[in-house]
């Protein structure tokens, strides 16, 4: 089964009112994702790897393959009739698709997640989330919506293979780009996360800047034998830990004691696939998806993974 065919599946049984406005949003992503693997896949062979001298709306530097990456999605999806808005990393507004009215999505994404990894070839990705627009609103407060009311989410991770992971509130599942027939297959039917894991996932350079909670709590696991696995790509170290369990962690440190990531479009879509998949997500004083935001760029201290571990975390 290709993921058309399976999204047009979930369209009927979750959204039959869509009328295929839902199916042609993820073909959207889908298609802007098969652009960029393909630019990344001759990432060594043409001048599309290293900076472009200039830095996005978070004060990161932009990578050519960022700027790439976001003009794809905005391409393939700005031409979308059921699109109110779109919401990136890389723009300091949100881009208005639709002033009418008749647009009842709105998507929000991460271009090109660890991209600074590009140039030594090291797994990057993109991630997505859609929401409906609430009738009449208008501007940011159309896009500020706590993560639970998000229809869909999803990422595609590009590394030995390219994998695009989805949920639409009905499970998670995941397919993988079969390059031969140029179409994605469904290669990881109903994802669930393991229970516990053996695995934590952290940047712990930073470890001695943690609150002291956060630090017991990563004692207690090399106390437990867990091992430490940090590739530096949130799709990457997601993915792992959703194949093979245990917990990714970004907590507050002293220079962003709000932490570093952005919640609606890496914290939130992820969040949402780690509960459809059996595990958990908090930002350490609650639920993820519970939070409402208050800017589009709004950032969030983040721990996801399996149930046990995130229970163990809150317990600490």
């Amino acid at each position: 089964m290709t993921v058309q065919q399976h999204i047009l599946q979930q369209q009927e049984d979750l959204f039959p009112e869509a009328r295929g406005r839902f199916s042609s949003l993820l073909s959207g992503i889908t298609l802007a994702t098969k652009m960029i693997q393909a630019k990344i896949r001759r990432a060594g062979l043409a001048d599309i790897i290293g900076s472009v001298g200039a830095t996005n709306v978070q004060g990161e530097t932009q990578q050519k393959l960022d700027v790439y990456a976001n003009q794809a999605l905005l391409d393939c999806l700005g031409t979308r009739e059921s699109v109110a808005m779109l919401v990136s990393e890389e723009n300091a507004e949100a881009v208005v698709i639709d002033r009418s009215g008749e647009g009842k999505y709105i998507i929000v994404f991460d271009p090109l997640d660890g991209s600074s990894n590009i140039d030594v070839n090291v797994s990057v990705g993109t991630i997505f989330s859609i929401l409906r627009r609430p009738d009449g609103a208008q501007g940011d407060a159309a896009v500020l919506q706590p993560g639970w009311k998000q229809v869909a989410a999803g990422y595609v991770v590009y590394g030995s293979s390219s994998i695009f992971v989805y949920t639409a509130g009905q499970g998670v599942f995941g397919f993988t780009l079969e390059p031969e027939i140029g179409a994605y297959v469904l290669s990881y039917p109903n994802m669930r996360m393991p229970d516990q894991g053996t695995y934590y996932s952290v940047n712990e350079a930073n470890a001695d800047s943690f609150p002291e909670s956060y630090q017991r709590y990563l004692g207690e696991l090399r106390r437990r034998r867990y091992s430490s696995r940090y590739i530096g790509s949130l799709v990457a170290d997601f993915h792992r830990t959703l194949l093979k369990g245990g917990v990714f962690l970004y907590p507050p440190t002293a220079t962003n004691p709000s932490g570093k990531l952005r919640l609606l479009y890496e914290a939130n879509p992820l969040a949402f696939l780690a509960e459809q998949a059996g595990g958990l997500a908090t930002n350490g004083r609650g639920r993820i998806l519970d939070v409402a935001p208050a800017s589009i760029h709004q950032r969030t201290s983040l721990v996801l993974g399996s149930r046990s571990e995130v229970e163990l975390l809150a317990s600490m």
